[in-house]
């Protein structure tokens, strides 16, 4: 006779969730168990349409006791417990059945996959978890939080047998960031957990996950202190160790203490050689040391791991994309953009939803200089056949500025489906930005007083006229922006727009802060991307000398992005002036330098440069290139003057190979 399964659930206010979990279920199991414990939504009618019998629990802190609750009620051979934000994968349904009917088995380990992040981005992570088990009177849950009955079903039948059954696979959504908000989770766990521990202060288990919980807290420091606390005299065969290494090597990092995490990453490589996951963290945190020979073993050794067993919990992409994407960083950092691009190519081949190896390939490409070639290449590594993909690489290319080819893919993304109004907006913008001022103006006029993004519409409403030097149609729009009521610094930006189109200027100078400077910067780069330098320099006269010194590295930096490199020298050269000591101001002078053929003074900028961040891999490549680039141009002066040296013209030879 076959077994009869009851599901068992305790719930509150799931009514966004519970219809997924038990459709997923419906035909599957005999019975469905539902313990609410104060619903005040939809939850409990949702669950009698399924056949479900709900009963109310009042609740007591306490998850054991709703659980247990449930456990009374069903009358089935074999419980499975969910959560409202969990369901049973499709083809798992069949397992099921099969798992229940084996007689030597009590209790079933499952493959959970938790989905973590947000809409926008979101990772998968499998684990295991105990889910399935024999439904007997003397099987009940204990704790109040992190509920376990592995351990109570052993101490209950010492011959009890477990398995694992990967091919059961639960869906776990409740790690989303909107349904951790929504359920202040990590506010209730820790309470609930603190009351918990000091009632079983030497319970390594409840201590493990309070770590976790502080973790997600932020609360780095004590989070790492717990977590080392559970791990000290742990067992090595607890199956819960590697998760509790990674998590103890991510507080440390969190807590800015790379020297600890580094030591926990080689002690669990270790206990657990093959573990992904520590080799791809000791990796980033390598890399952010500045160890860059110690982060390339760490990533290439991610790698080449095995498949990781579920009970690592492994994070998505260590033995892949991720690490091919690290890689890449890697060989940017050395110059090496061929290298750099192989690898970025590869990291989106292991995952064409990952955005971050995407951007990078398209940074490489410069599509703002040569918008053909790079829409040559990206249409070549990409499918575009979905509006969400064209939209996406629209976006791509406008945070990189490139204006022409985002017009291109949101246009194309916008004809394929109704578009958000930021969509609308970031056109908006790439019209201004290639003189399409007309037809900007018709979709800026389309937001209305009420609108969240009226604001930055009118703004960009104020810039169209700007750029064009209308005066007369700049003041009124200034006006209205401002009777929306301003931030002090956003104001302090309107002014200066509007004074600058009038040739007027605040003396002594205005002061802005990080949210003026930001806005600030935005317009200086769009208004050298539309080749008014002239009107980018009048915009920045308004600062105070102190406030343009401060951050005349970045307009420097901007100058030089667009070619201006007397204008980048000036700026750079006057940040020097307060920071002689900082050596990326120093390699862009320079590069600046190398690029105008002032090849000896390049040369001393890169050493002075080397002196002060002798780990920086840039400035060694870049020296070595300029002196390779100074001593070809020697042999061609020397074989220009000598011509009847043959030598000279081998070692030209070997020079020009070498390149």
């Amino acid at each position: 006779m076959e077994s009869r399964i009851s599901l068992c659930m305790i719930v509150k206010d799931e009514e966004q969730n519970i219809r997924r979990c038990l459709q997923s279920v419906a035909g599957t199991v005999d019975e469905i168990i539902v313990v609410d414990t104060g619903s005040t939504d939809g939850t409990c009618q949702i669950a009698r349409e399924f056949g479900a019998l709900v009963h109310s629990f009042p609740w007591n802190d306490n998850f054991s006791d709703a659980r247990n609750a449930s456990l009374e009620l069903a009358t089935g051979d074999w419980i499975l417990f969910l959560d409202a934000d969990e369901e049973l994968a499709r083809e798992s349904r069949e397992v099921l059945h099969t798992l229940t009917a084996k007689d030597d088995v009590d209790g079933y380990f499952v493959k959970i996959i938790n989905y973590v992040g947000n809409e926008g981005w979101v990772e998968t992570c499998p684990d295991l978890v105990f889910r399935l088990f024999r439904n007997r009177p003397d099987y009940r849950f204990r704790g109040a939080i992190h509920e376990q009955i592995a351990d109570v079903i052993l101490e209950r039948n010492s011959q009890a047998r477990y398995q694992i059954a990967e091919d059961l696979v639960i869906l776990h959504y409740g790690y989303l960031d909107r349904q951790i908000e929504a359920k202040d989770k990590k506010n209730r766990n820790l309470a609930l957990l603190s009351q918990e521990l000091n009632r079983n202060p030497d319970n390594r288990h409840l201590r493990y996950h309070y770590g976790v919980e502080l973790y997600r807290a932020e609360r780095f420091d004590e989070a790492a202190a717990e977590l080392v606390r559970a791990a000290n005299g742990i067992d090595p065969n607890t199956i819960y160790l590697p998760k509790l290494l990674r998590y103890i090597v991510l507080a440390y990092h969190a807590a800015r203490k790379p020297e600890q995490a580094l030591e926990i990453v080689q002690l669990g490589l270790e206990l657990f050689p093959n573990y992904a996951d520590l080799y791809y963290y000791g990796g980033l945190i390598s890399y952010e040391q500045k160890d860059y020979g110690r982060a390339y073993e760490f990533f290439q050794k991610a790698l080449s791991m095995p498949e990781q067993p579920a009970h690592y919990a492994p994070f998505g992409g260590t033995r892949g994309f991720r690490s091919l994407y690290q890689l890449g960083q890697l060989a940017e950092v050395f110059l090496n953009h061929e290298e750099a691009m192989r690898y970025y190519i590869s990291s989106l081949r292991d995952n064409p939803h990952f955005t971050p190896a995407l951007e990078s390939i398209t940074r490489l490409l410069k599509p703002q200089e040569d918008p053909v070639y790079a829409k040559k290449c990206l249409e070549q590594l990409c499918e575009f056949c979905t509006p969400q993909a064209n939209l996406l690489m629209g976006q791509i290319l406008f945070r990189q500025s490139a204006y022409k080819l985002a017009l291109e893919y949101l246009e194309r993304g916008m004809d394929q489906q109704e578009s958000p109004p930021e969509i609308l907006l970031w056109k908006a913008i790439c019209l201004i930005q290639l003189k399409r001022y007309l037809e900007a103006l018709r979709i800026l006029e389309g937001f209305g007083p009420g609108h969240r993004l009226y604001p930055l519409a009118k703004l960009n409403q104020i810039l169209c006229f700007w750029f064009q030097g209308n005066r007369r149609k700049v003041r009124p729009l200034v006006e209205d922006l401002f009777a929306l009521g301003l931030s002090r610094d956003t104001g302090m930006v309107v002014g200066m727009l509007r004074d600058s189109s009038q040739g007027r200027r605040h003396k002594p100078g205005i002061t802005l802060g990080d949210e003026g400077i930001s806005l600030l910067l935005d317009i200086v780069m769009r208004a050298l991307d539309l080749g008014e330098k002239e009107r980018a320099e009048s915009l920045l006269d308004g600062l105070s000398r102190e406030c343009l010194s401060r951050n005349a590295r970045a307009v420097g930096q901007l100058f030089y992005r667009y070619g201006h490199l007397k204008t980048a020298e000036y700026y750079l050269g006057l940040y020097l002036e307060t920071n002689p000591e900082c050596p990326e101001t120093l390699f862009t002078l320079a590069e600046i330098k190398e690029r105008q053929n002032a090849c000896i003074e390049a040369g001393e900028l890169y050493r002075r440069a080397l002196v002060l961040d002798p780990a920086e891999p840039r400035y060694y490549v870049s020296l070595i290139r300029l002196y390779e680039k100074m001593r070809r141009e020697i042999l061609r002066e020397a074989i220009d003057k000598y011509p009847e040296l043959p030598v000279l013209r081998r070692l030209l030879e070997e020079a020009t190979r070498e390149a």
